[in-house]
């Protein structure tokens, strides 16, 4: 080991007042600076040199970014610097979008989710980042800011890979808008790790469904698996057999079935491929069941 107590590598902090200026900065330095907001990987990939950045955009400051709105009509929107302890707590969250509540809470420890944020567990866009399933199952939307413009981006088209998005150089995510959900919505996050407490998932689901007149089945079910592809993957033809036949365990079976098909996990020290999958019907199984009872309830 040629350096058991890393340190930090030097840089520069800057703290700018507004967002486009920040953008302008992070604009004018490509490979330079890289935005701060709750920092825990970030700091982690400094101490181990996988980054060494010249500068250090502060961002948790600037106006709009600690933004934590519920209105009943227009839905929630969710600040950059939104902490998960923050949503975790949030009545408004509890109460109407509970998933990301669920999902903040399967991120590392207590005293990480106090500097953690969700739109940087989003930005950071890990195959297996908790929030990312249920913030794409609740149609997020993201609010983005240049050094002279302005733009959104859904989430179903901000992903690309592993730690790869469509933002552009210099772009900033100032908050992320969670539309109107449908009345009698119900939905579950569950992931497996080698633990209980402070783990990656090994794989992970997100299930929401909702009274639907003009289904089939009278119900509109959505499925998405995280940590077993490149990117959370929203398994539509499990959707759809849901959508157009009735509920019954068999079509949950089936259902379960299409979702281990339609993944790509990997094999690596933490799990194998075949384990992988067995745990992504499994867990779609189990979320569908739960999802289903408190439908009914």
């Amino acid at each position: 080991m040629n350096n058991p107590l890393p340190r930090l590598p030097e840089f520069e902090y800057i703290r700018l007042e507004s967002p486009q200026a920040a953008a302008a900065f992070l604009e004018a330095h490509p490979g330079q600076a890289m935005p701060l907001a709750g920092g825990t990987d970030l700091l982690v990939a400094l101490r181990d040199r996988r980054r060494q950045p010249k500068f250090l955009v502060e961002l948790k400051h600037l106006a709009g970014f600690d933004a934590l709105h519920f209105h009943p009509d227009q839905g929630l929107i969710l600040g950059a610097a939104v902490t998960l302890n923050q949503v975790i707590a949030s009545p408004a969250i509890q109460a109407h979008y509970p998933l990301l509540a669920q999902a903040a809470r399967q991120v590392g420890g207590y005293q990480l989710r106090n500097r953690a944020t969700l739109v940087g567990n989003l930005c950071n866009a890990s195959p297996c980042g908790d929030t990312i399933g249920p913030s794409l199952l609740y149609q997020g939307t993201l609010d983005v800011v240049g050094a002279d413009s302005t733009r959104s981006i859904p989430l179903a088209d901000f992903f690309l890979g592993p730690g790869q998005t469509t933002l552009q150089p210099g772009e900033l995510v100032r908050a992320v808008h969670f539309p109107q959900i449908p009345t009698g919505q119900q939905g579950v996050y569950l992931a497996f790790g080698r633990n209980k407490l402070s783990d990656l998932a090994l794989a992970a689901v997100t299930v929401l469904a909702s009274p639907d007149p003009l289904a089939s089945s009278g119900f509109r079910f959505q499925v998405a698996l995280s940590a077993v592809s490149p990117t959370v993957i929203i398994v539509n033809e499990a959707q759809a057999l849901l959508s157009d036949q009735p509920i019954t365990p068999a079509s949950f079976e089936a259902a379960a079935r299409i979702a281990m098909e339609a993944c790509r996990p990997i094999d690596d020290i933490r799990a194998g491929k075949a384990y992988r999958l067995g745990l992504v019907y499994t867990l779609t199984l189990r979320a569908l069941h739960t999802v289903w009872e408190a439908l009914q309830a």
